[in-house]
Formats: structure tokens, C-alpha cells, sequence
């Protein structure tokens, strides 16, 4: 089933044999403009781009210092490599870990399916195998994030099955692909009726994924890594987005700086411990 390229039949089944490669490479482009097109007016809907653009220049009025270019290189680099790359952002191990899962599965689910359709050689079996393992993560990185993280009953009192239109995202992610999967698994094993059956599914399962980003979460996967880079920048110019700067209230120059600090927690302040970090988080 691994080195079975399921694309490759449906123009030799009876019930599909109307969609040709130009078909399915048109089905293609067409999912690639509904992303766009969603990402667009869910920028313009929530003015996300107006506000990032107009907070920038507050923050530039603010910037302590000037960051070069060379420096935000840097940040970026570390900003693809950390919150990008290795979800770093993620303190509960699980949720870091299911994340990492789904992203890399959908890359390769994405990225080989879209090869396949367009012509690449999978004579060797290496671009299924490499189809049916990406949707395979997707699928254990989602499911384990419904079913053991999202819906933590004792912290959200939600059950399982209780969805919402915030849940398009992940619920139409996980079934394209198990609709994948399954499709492929029957056609494979020669059953032509499940294998149209899931076919259909896994359609509809996807159309549902890039066409309605508007309402969904699928356009954060984009506004995320860019908030981390500025998020980088703001530390780095010294304006930390107006947060207070990190003080040790036993220097006796922040004790300086704030006479009424002693007052208040004496000439030298107890170790107040780690507050929300004293237990691991356990909820998403």
C-alpha cells in the first residue's frame, strides 16, 4: 500500500475515468488561489495587516536603539530555527510534539501530492511512500491533539465530539487525511466501491480545508512565524512591546530606581519562586 501511487488509477476506473491529470492539476490551482483568496480577506477582515503595519511605526518612534540589518538576519535565522523549524514556543512536551507531527506531515502530504499530480516520476515508489507517510503524521499529530490536548475534559469541560466553527481547521485536517489513507488502503486492495467512497470523502475533506480559510485557523500557519520574527525585533530595539523590562528587585539599582520597592518587599526581596512555571503546564 506504501508504494501505491492511488492517483494513478483514477483514470482507468470507471466511475473516474473523467478525471485526467489536466483535471486533477487544475483541482490543484484552483485549492492554491482559494488559499490566497482566504488569506487575503481574512488580512482584510481582521485588519491584521493595518494593525501589524501601524504598530510597527509606534514601534519604531519607541525603539531604544537601531537594529542593523545583519542583526535581523540573525533574529531571522533564529526565528526559522526555533519557533519554525522546532516549534520552540511549545513548553508542554505533547503539544511540541503533535505540532511538529501534523506541520511535517502536511508539508509532505502537500508537497508530494502536488508532485504526483504534476508529473514526477514515482516509478520507484519513493514520492507514495513519502505521500502515504506525511499523511500518516498528519493524521497521529492530529488525532493525539483532539483527543489527549484539545479536549482536556477536566480543564475545558468539552467532550470529544463537541465541535465548533473554530475546529474547521483541524477537523477537516485530520480527515483529509484518514480519507487519504483509507482511499488509498481500498484501492489498493482492489475494493472499488470503498475506494470511490473515500475518494469522495477525502475531496470534500480537502475543498473544506483550503476553501473556507476565511473562517478557519489555516491562515495563521502564515501571520505566526512573522509575529515570532517581530516579537525578536521588539526585544532586540528595546521596546518589548511595552512590556517591563526583566529586574532582580535585590540590585541596588532597580532599588534605586523604584524607592518603594524595599517598602514593600524589604532591603532584600525573598526568591519568589516560579510562579506560573512551578508546574509543568499540562492543558493547551
Amino acid at each position: 500500500m506504501f508504494t501505491h501511487n492511488p492517483f494513478a488509477e483514477l483514470a482507468g476506473m470507471e466511475l473516474t475515468g473523467s478525471i485526467t491529470p489536466a483535471v486533477m492539476q487544475g483541482y490543484i490551482i484552483l485549492m492554491v488561489i482559494l488559499v490566497a483568496l482566504g488569506t487575503i480577506l481574512d488580512m482584510w477582515h481582521k485588519k491584521s495587516a493595518k494593525y501589524f503595519f501601524e504598530k510597527s511605526k509606534k514601534w519604531e518612534r519607541e525603539a531604544k536603539r537601531q537594529v542593523s540589518g545583519g542583526e535581523k538576519f540573525g533574529l531571522l535565522i533564529k526565528t526559522i530555527l526555533s519557533e519554525v523549524l522546532t516549534s520552540s514556543e511549545f513548553c508542554y512536551t505533547p503539544r511540541r510534539i503533535s505540532h511538529l507531527l501534523t506541520m511535517y506531515g502536511f508539508i509532505i502530504f502537500v508537497v508530494t501530492t502536488a508532485m504526483i499530480i504534476f508529473g514526477a516520476d514515482t516509478s520507484s515508489g519513493t514520492l507514495p511512500f513519502l505521500w502515504h507517510l506525511g499523511a500518516l503524521m498528519l493524521a497521529i499529530g492530529g488525532y493525539w491533539f483532539w483527543f489527549f490536548i484539545r479536549v482536556d475534559v477536566s480543564a475545558e469541560g468539552h467532550k470529544w465530539y463537541q465541535v465548533h466553527r473554530d475546529d474547521i481547521f483541524i477537523v477537516s485536517l485530520i480527515t483529509t487525511a484518514t480519507f487519504a489513507l483509507l482511499w488509498s488502503f481500498f484501492q489498493s486492495g482492489g475494493s472499488e466501491g470503498w475506494a470511490l467512497l473515500f475518494f469522495a470523502l477525502f475531496i470534500i475533506s480537502a475543498t473544506t480545508l483550503f476553501g473556507t480559510v476565511l473562517w478557519s485557523k489555516f491562515a495563521h500557519m502564515f501571520f505566526k512565524p512573522a509575529a515570532a520574527f517581530e516579537k525578536r525585533i521588539r526585544k532586540a530595539d528595546g521596546t518589548r512591546d511595552n512590556l517591563p523590562d526583566d529586574y532582580d528587585p535585590r540590585d541596588p539599582a532597580v532599588q534605586a530606581k523604584f524607592p518603594d520597592l524595599p517598602t514593600y518587599m524589604g532591603k532584600n526581596p525573598p526568591n519568589m519562586g516560579l510562579g506560573i512555571k512551578r508546574e509543568p503546564p499540562r492543558h493547551y
